[in-house]
């Protein structure tokens, strides 16, 4: 009996080591086709992500020297608009003063062509001043009377100059009928006149008659001596100085450095007033540099938007 129980023992315990190692066999055979069908499954992609500290890059670098407003405006690439040049603080405004006309109507032709104003200043006393101003009158051109005075080279300033040693009513009765045979004239420039232009008791009975008549004075300066603007601004007469001669030499090359020199002049000063003569070589530059400097803003004025007066510029 004791044998047949310890038979019975042992072969409950061997079945028992049997159930086991099925066991562990399935769970090992099961392990073993998880883990290949987790070896051949393709690894899910990480997205991908900037370095910690990076900045996003932008489209395009600041230029130097130019400052933004305060927050950033997109650049071209980002479709906003362009960064611009600053604009000029002020205009540069140029005067042109066409001296010695009254000798011929076809003087105006090439003037009017330019397209920009002009200062017309007329001699009185030639063969066509009473037709050069009623033409000029009819197209409302500003006109100054080109008044002779006394040179100092001896060179004649034509009829009608006034003269040192002339008397305070000769320089007055001669101002009034140089003036009536330009009408319409609105102010007076010196022909020739570095004689009668640096004496002060001259020019203070000519500007009288300009205060009288309501009239501007601009200065030729044929003389560095001239007193013409400072009697001018002490009798409380609106003025200009001529600042370029366009073609005290005449020939093309000259004129062309001067009209450069005149926009330089404005574009430092703001403005700047040039005088030149109705010669084929000045009206040839005027034609090809004029309507390139208005290209480049410079701002064509008549000389009385350019005047001064005794409390400062107008």
């Amino acid at each position: 009996m004791a044998r047949r129980r310890s038979r019975s023992q042992r072969s409950g315990l061997a079945g028992l080591w049997l159930f086991l190692l099925g066991v562990l066999a399935g769970g090992g055979i099961l392990y073993l086709a998880c883990h290949d069908s987790l070896a051949t499954r393709p690894e899910p992609r990480k997205a991908e992500s900037p370095a910690p500290h990076a900045k996003p890059k932008r489209n395009a670098e600041r230029r130097p020297g130019l400052t933004k407003p305060s927050g950033e405006t997109p650049s071209p690439a980002q479709g906003g608009p362009a960064e611009a040049s600053p604009a000029p603080t002020r205009p540069a405004r140029v005067a042109l003063v066409i001296d010695d006309l009254g000798r011929s109507v076809d003087d105006l032709l090439p003037l009017e062509k330019l397209g920009v104003p002009i200062t017309y200043s007329v001699l009185p006393f030639q063969e066509n001043t009473a037709a050069v101003a009623a033409q000029l009158r009819s197209r409302r051109e500003e006109i100054l009377l080109h008044l002779p005075m006394q040179a100092k080279n001896g060179e004649n300033p034509g009829p009608g100059a006034l003269r040192l040693g002339m008397t305070d009513d000769q320089l007055r009765t001669g101002t009034l009928a140089a003036l009536q045979a330009v009408p319409g004239a609105v102010g007076v420039n010196n022909h020739m006149g570095s004689g009668l232009s640096v004496d002060a008791r001259a020019m203070s009975a000519i500007l009288r008659v300009l205060s009288s008549r309501g009239l501007f004075f601009l200065d030729s300066r044929t003389s560095p001596d001239s007193v013409g603007y400072r009697t001018a601004m002490a009798l409380g007469v609106p003025a200009a100085e001529r600042q370029v001669f366009l073609d005290s030499d005449p020939g093309p090359a000259a004129v062309h450095e001067q009209f450069q020199r005149l926009l330089d002049l404005a574009r430092s000063r703001g403005a700047a007033v040039a005088i030149g003569h109705p010669h084929p070589d000045t009206l040839a530059v005027l034609t090809d540099e004029v309507p390139r400097a208005r290209s480049q803003g410079y701002d064509f004025v008549p000389v009385s938007f350019l005047l001064d007066r005794a409390g400062g510029p107008e």
